[in-house]
């Protein structure tokens, strides 16, 4: 019997994964040939979906991008038994752009059926959670704390230190661990992927965490717009309590630990801990002010772990293979992998997971292949629409917390959107503050209002109206925002405005577009 793979991951379902699986399915029943089909999660290789293995003595074999047109012709000329074919790509994990990377919380990711909790194991799945149950809390704290893993949602606070804050509040009170699945960010997706594509490692994750912090009740945050994750999440919750991995007596243990999905409203301020808090709740998601800190009054006033998908799914492998070999990776502070999603302009988008160190050029030309549409790039947007926009002279900074800070850049969640050279800068520093505005959740005045009038200069700047006078009015007010607003959305709005000025000065000071002879050209954006 033939066993083929094809991804239900939203990415490749969108281009026709589903109907490409249909189409094997259909044909090997013509062929009266006994086939498995397996909805795996993606591989990451966006622009090769919908992608098809097949399990040889040899190992899987891909194929892609695959259409129904060409399934007739793939299964006839030997689809079953990974025969060569135009669409052949060899080996799955001899793919140059597969094999260089180093997959850590994406090491399942695409490998196993997301929903077959016998392929989890069979792959070394609750090997954490087994250790962590023979464990004190505080030894898995220190585990996690020596392993050097930080927050992968942006802000890189260390993830063993918000857990001794939770761990250390007294035992009578009722805490909680969130994951924060809110992936709002533009040009970000691994959060979704390794929802729909390993869900059993999150949900191993955050036990693992309560284990360690004594809380008792979880909870995934996801936002609306993600559905096939939001499905998939539930199945395997409900899958999780039918084998004895959630609930009560976890593994036949005295531990319990229960867990369940919320679905926000789209909002992107819910990225922001305090006001996902205040969703939970069953309110308008608005940021809270600090202190006090979720750790130590979160989730209704209770000790509350607030961490990213992918940081708790890398909390598994440390537990079962010691700090050591997570520490193994990265430079510096910033131990350990990022998983990087490249999209925009760009040849090859899909998801890389590699030790931070690695360089933007090597992201984005050597994985990325350069700009889709053939043009020269003239700009890379990194960690999310409040990242800065780097020039091509900052390919060679390594992608660590402290070298992009160095740099007034940000890491962020792994995002890296491509921009070619008919961008226009100008109005890409208009559009992070037009984001802002749109975004805000309005409790504070810098914010709320710094945003509006920055869409106001920028406007003005663009028309060449009183340009020199507006110009400085601009850094006035991403001085006032950077230090004056409630959380990040506004203190990080100047992020992207300030490296669009110093970098790309020139858009800033072009004729007006009624004036010019490109007028009509059309702009990426």
């Amino acid at each position: 019997m033939a066993t083929v793979f094809v991804s239900m991951d939203s990415s490749a379902r969108s281009v026709g994964a589903d109907d490409v699986a249909d189409a094997i399915r259909r044909a090997a029943e013509v062929r009266d040939l006994s086939v498995t089909i397996v909805r795996n999660g993606s591989r990451g290789m966006l622009w090769l979906e919908p992608l098809v293995e097949v399990e040889t003595e040899r190992g899987r074999v891909a194929y892609g991008p695959v259409t129904i047109q060409d399934v007739e012709t793939l299964v006839d000329e030997g689809l079953f038994v990974g025969a060569d074919h135009r669409l052949s790509l060899g080996s799955t994990e001899e793919i140059p752009w597969l094999a260089r990377q180093t997959r850590y919380s994406f090491e399942l990711v695409g490998l196993i059926d997301p929903l077959s909790p016998e392929d989890y194991e069979a792959h070394g799945g609750l090997s954490g959670l087994r250790k962590a149950i023979t464990m004190q809390p505080a030894e898995i704290v220190e585990l996690v704390t020596e392993s050097g893993l930080r927050g992968r949602g942006g802000a890189g606070f260390p993830t063993g230190i918000k857990w001794e804050t939770v761990l250390a509040a007294p035992t009578e009170d009722v805490k909680f661990v969130c994951a924060n699945a809110d992936e709002g960010d533009s040009g970000t997706f691994a959060d979704r992927m390794l929802m729909e594509g390993n869900p059993f490692g999150l949900i191993e994750g955050m036990v693992i965490a309560g284990l360690a912090t004594g809380a008792t009740e979880g909870f995934v945050y996801v936002r609306s717009e993600y559905p096939d994750a939001i499905a998939t999440m539930r199945t395997a919750i409900g899958v999780a309590h039918l084998r004895g991995w959630l609930g009560l007596n976890i593994l036949g243990s005295h531990e319990r630990f229960e867990l369940s999905v919320r679905v926000g409203a789209g909002s992107y301020i819910c990225g922001e801990e305090t006001a996902m808090l205040e969703s939970l709740e069953g309110r308008r998601g608005m940021v809270r002010a600090k202190p006090p800190l979720p750790a130590h009054a979160g989730l209704f006033e209770r000790p509350t772990v607030i961490n990213n998908v992918l940081t708790l799914a890398s909390v598994p492998r440390i537990v079962a293979d010691g700090p050591s070999v997570y520490r193994s990776f990265g430079v510096g502070r910033s131990r350990g992998t990022q998983v990087f999603q490249i999209g925009g302009n760009v040849a090859r988008g899909g998801v890389v997971e590699l030790p931070f160190g690695v360089t933007l050029g090597t992201l984005v030309n050597d994985f990325g292949g350069g700009t889709r549409s053939g043009r020269p790039i003239r700009a890379v947007q990194v960690g999310g629409p409040l990242g800065a926009y780097l020039p091509v002279a900052a390919f060679d900074v390594p992608m660590d917390y402290e070298s992009f800070a160095a740099i007034d850049a940000m890491v962020g969640h792994g995002g890296v959107v491509v921009f070619d050279e008919t961008v226009d800068m100008a109005r890409q520093a208009r559009f992070a503050m037009e984001f802002c505005a749109e975004e805000s959740c309005g409790k504070c005045t810098p914010c709320r209002v710094g945003a509006v009038r920055g869409v106001e200069v920028i406007d003005r700047i663009i028309a060449g109206d009183h340009r020199e006078a507006n110009l400085v009015l601009l850094e006035d007010l991403c001085d006032l925002m950077a230090s004056g607003s409630l959380c990040a959305m506004g203190s990080l709005t100047p992020m992207p405005v300030r490296s669009a000025l110093t970098h790309f000065g020139n858009d800033f000071h072009r004729l007006p577009a009624a004036l010019r002879s490109d007028a009509s050209e059309p702009r990426s954006r």
